[in-house]
């Protein structure tokens, strides 16, 4: 697929059905591109080339065949598989873990459900594969809830990012913890935000993508702390090889947001 074809489709068709329609091209698309030169780390599936993927910019080789994840999703399986214990139970008798996902990306959702050692709740204001339609804002759960929240490429989305972290926050449990990845310009100290800027194809051109109303900066991490979390900002790329930078088709330097409460 052409890339002047592919960024048609993602600027032309709203979301909610490329979601849809994602499903029945992922087989295909698969068969087509088998190869061995980039593998997912999700599925363990090999291409010979990944496909392209940007609103605006283009970028080669970041979007997998089969699970349709990016850069930013096989950072975040490989982290949570190599640095923590998600994936895994550490006992019969242990109380589930409470999880929230926002936003629930497709190359997580069905194996997210398979673990039987969490109670899964996915959450969204117009994903149609969302269990609970909820604004981010006003979110309809209860004080200290989760043990875990998920909320990844979410918060540039939201005019009121304040108001967003302070329900991440209030109902996330003490002692809980999320990840809350953002796209991110690590070379801009402030984040740029510019509220009369409305046609979409001049925010697209200015903060990436046309439903994005911020560009975030390296302050990303102190506003976060400002809502009372405490945040490690982790460079997992820095743990890896250059050979596996490459081979999962990685954003070397890409930093991982893990909140705590």
């Amino acid at each position: 697929m052409s890339k002047q074809l592919f960024k048609y489709i993602l600027n032309t068709i709203p979301r909610p059905i490329l979601i849809r329609l994602s499903y029945v091209a992922r087989p295909v698309l698969a068969l087509a591109l088998t190869g061995d030169t980039f593998t997912d780390p999700i599925d363990g599936k090999s291409f010979k080339t990944f496909l392209p993927y940007g609103y605006g910019n283009q970028r080669n080789n970041v979007l997998s065949p089969s699970t349709l994840s990016l850069e930013r999703h096989r950072l975040l399986w490989l982290y949570l598989k190599r640095e923590t214990n998600f994936f895994t139970s550490e006992s019969s008798t242990e109380p589930k873990k409470e999880v929230l996902h926002f936003a629930p990306e497709q190359c997580f959702l069905k194996r997210f459900r398979q673990l039987k050692h969490i109670d899964y709740t996915t959450t969204d204001l117009l994903s149609p594969i969302a269990d609970v339609k909820a604004d981010i804002c006003d979110l309809p759960f209860k004080d200290n809830s989760y043990d875990l929240i998920f909320c990844n490429h979410v918060l540039e989305h939201i005019p009121d990012d304040t108001k967003a972290m302070e329900e991440l926050y209030r109902v996330m449990k003490p002692g809980g913890f999320g990840i809350f990845q953002i796209p991110q310009d690590l070379n801009r100290e402030v984040t740029f935000e510019d509220d009369s800027i409305t046609d979409e194809k001049e925010r697209a051109r200015i903060f990436g993508q046309y439903d994005h109303v911020r560009v975030y900066g390296r302050d990303y991490f102190d506003k976060l702390r400002k809502v009372g979390f405490k945040v490690d900002e982790v460079d997992f790329t820095a743990s890896l090889s250059e050979a596996e930078i490459a081979k999962y088709c990685l954003a070397k330097g890409e930093i991982i947001p893990v909140v705590y409460k």
